[in-house]
């Protein structure tokens, strides 16, 4: 009985360990909040070579300032930097107020792509994926003279 008493309270005892261990950190109520008038931008079917540029337009609807700190695209075709600048607001998004995250994509490759694209904020959700699609038409042929 002795022995069966102390694997009960061992078993006991590492059960409360394990779940004190899963606390959920608490959210702060008036972090900011990031709401995009559309998380998903389709380019439809466009040419080779077209403007890749597209804009995801964004709202504030926290009670504190967001402040968004980084925006990278999945891989090398996507890019969030325009013209050799962020194409993100630098400066702090008032609650209420909206911006716009520019992003570009290489319309020099042909076919199907869908690529996402990382938010990096202090909002309650510090870290979204906003996502990119489209299909990139055949290369036009050179006419031969």
């Amino acid at each position: 009985m002795k022995k069966f008493l102390s694997v009960f309270v061992a078993i006991l005892g590492l059960s409360l360990s394990l779940t004190a261990q899963t606390a959920v950190p608490s959210v702060d109520p008036n972090a900011p909040e990031i709401k995009f008038e559309n998380p998903v931008i389709d380019y439809g079917s466009i040419e080779f070579e077209a403007n890749g540029i597209r804009e995801f337009k964004f709202t504030n609807v926290g009670k504190t300032p967001l402040t968004i700190t980084a925006v990278t695209g999945e891989c090398g075709c996507t890019a969030t930097t325009i013209d050799g600048k962020p194409g993100w607001p630098q400066e702090p998004i008032l609650p209420g107020k909206s911006g716009v995250i520019k992003v570009k994509y290489d319309t020099k490759r042909e076919g199907r792509f869908e690529k996402n694209v990382t938010v990096t904020s202090n909002a309650k959700e510090p870290s979204m994926k906003i996502r990119i699609k489209g299909e990139i038409k055949a290369k036009p042929l050179q006419d031969e003279k």
